[in-house]
């Protein structure tokens, strides 16, 4: 895959105003696409589109499905327009078109909404529509939709369910399927929906000259479809538990490590089978988005799992992935490779191999530039690569405001020297992104708020934290036509936008 010299923002959509407590595919993130295109930019950068819980605090990088949509992001103005309600007969109590995302409040309200639309589904189905649909995405639909049906009648984690449930028996599947056949056959729409709306949202976007990038994470939490579905993939004990959880270990930065806590592949078994299920993933997400993102990449080349019971990552061992191999065979079914490496942290000679074997683009952030090591740094624009991606900052960085104002001295006056220019904390946001659109880095991607000037308030995420994270919303309005034209030159002047050809007056 190659890059061509460009620019994107990066913006999930639940950060998106809107009259229903959180950001959704409806008329705000159409009116984002056409100031994308109108503003010089080519991608627009998410997180990924899963469905989220109260329980992983709405995180979307823990979900029960590496494959479903999230019915938060439906959007309730589409469901009017297809005809499957009025929204005049519904209250959306306590729920404002900007400030932080309320995920309970906008659950309940959506889950109200998308009730009505199955009834309406169901006297007015859309057959070919629906039979298309349940065709493309057979191969995790119908285990998906059965686990949510399942789930709610045992609200306990699927280790847990009874043997014959929890052990797949044809005979306790099947009795499940008659029993629960409406609850599936609602699960099922919804999904319907959620992928009628993405598509005709992709739709526009790329008529308009928009180019999406989605983002997979590595590993998929324990109390998922997924791992209930395939469970000779994870390694899991007799009691179907996990024997072995993800982290990384002792850094500068903790020096016990991080423990997420959930399972880890069998990759030996995995092999064996053509890693089928991550290749689905791939293809799924590749429905979905332009380019992918696969998070925490150095776990392709090896990942660090730690025994179950441990209460930190201190006592983990490195655990080898057959990445070369593996990527191998993911050549053959994409051979675009339209794939990005989040290649941050610390890295070893065999993700570097694996990264140059490949090809993949890497990730530089500016946050990591300015310090200590003012040669060597990989972050520093004289150090960039041209397949690569520069971010001023990622959604698990503070907003460029808010990291100076925690940096030191010497990351201060590093940043100043560098930039020939007086930097303060009122100015130091454009200053990084005259620098990242400035870099030789063929992609640069701006998180909004970075665009917007704002502070730590627009804190997305702080890795390690479990409150507040993820409810970030732009405000109603931002989007003006003088900020627009702001971004259209400063693409224009790096090179990241075609500038018109001025005709030439006639003498």
């Amino acid at each position: 895959m190659e890059l061509e010299r460009s620019s994107g923002i990066l913006l999930h959509i639940t950060s998106l105003p809107s009259a229903f407590g959180i950001g959704d595919l409806g008329p705000e993130a159409y009116k984002f696409i056409d100031f994308l295109a109108a503003s010089g930019n080519t991608y627009w950068q998410l997180l990924p589109l899963n469905p989220t819980y109260k329980k992983y605090n709405h995180s979307p990088y823990s979900s029960d499905s590496a494959f479903a949509g999230n019915p938060l992001l439906i959007s309730p103005e589409d469901l009017e327009d297809e005809g499957y309600l009025n929204l005049k007969d519904f209250t959306a109590s306590g729920l404002s078109a900007s400030g932080k995302t309320d995920f309970e409040k906008a659950r309940k309200f959506k889950e109200e909404l998308l009730d009505a639309a199955f009834s309406a589904f169901k006297t007015k189905r859309k057959p070919g529509a629906y039979s298309s649909f349940a065709r493309t995405h057979s191969y995790w639909l119908e285990d998906y939709a059965l686990f949510r049906a399942i789930s709610k009648d045992h609200t306990s984690a699927w280790s847990t369910w009874p043997v014959s449930l929890r052990d797949r028996k044809p005979a306790a599947i099947k009795k499940a399927k008659e029993e629960l056949k409406e609850e599936i056959e609602k699960i099922k729409f919804i999904q319907f929906i959620f992928f009628s709306q993405w598509k005709k949202l992709i739709t526009y976007a790329h008529k308009n000259g928009i180019k999406l990038i989605g983002d997979i994470p590595f590993y998929v939490t324990h109390d998922s479809a997924d791992i209930w579905a395939h469970q000779s993939y994870f390694k899991l004990d007799s009691e179907k538990e996990p024997k072995f959880l993800s982290g990384v270990p002792p850094d500068y930065f903790s020096k016990t490590g991080q423990l997420w806590g959930t399972p880890v592949y069998d990759w030996e078994i995995l092999k064996t089978k053509g890693y089928d299920w991550w290749i689905e993933r791939i293809r799924q997400n590749l429905l979905l988005f332009d380019l992918v993102r696969l998070d925490h990449f150095r776990a392709f080349a090896a990942y660090w799992e730690v025994p179950a019971g441990e209460k930190t990552a201190v006592n983990g061992k490195w655990a080898k992935t057959p990445g070369t191999h593996f990527f191998k065979i993911v050549k053959e079914e994409f051979p675009k490779m339209p794939l990005i490496a989040e290649d941050l942290g610390s890295l070893d000679e065999p993700v570097y191999r694996l990264l140059e074997k490949y090809n993949f683009p890497g990730m530089k952030v500016l946050h990591f530039a300015f310090g200590e090591e003012k040669k060597k740094n990989p972050y520093l624009p004289f150090n960039h690569s041209p397949h690569s991606i520069v971010y001023t900052g990622t959604h698990d960085n503070n907003t460029s405001k808010g990291w100076y104002k925690e940096a030191d001295i010497e990351a201060r006056e590093h940043l100043e020297k560098f930039s020939g220019t007086k930097v303060t904390g009122k100015n130091v946001n454009e200053v990084l992104h005259r620098l990242a659109l400035s870099s030789v880095s063929k992609l640069a991607v701006i998180p909004m708020q970075d665009i917007l000037g704002l502070g730590s308030e627009g804190l997305m995420n702080i890795p390690g934290s479990t409150e507040g994270n993820w409810t970030w919303r732009m405000e109603e309005g931002k989007l003006k036509p003088v900020l627009r034209k702001k971004l259209k030159a400063l693409n224009e002047l790096y090179g990241r936008k075609e500038i018109p050809k001025k005709k030439r007056r006639k003498k």
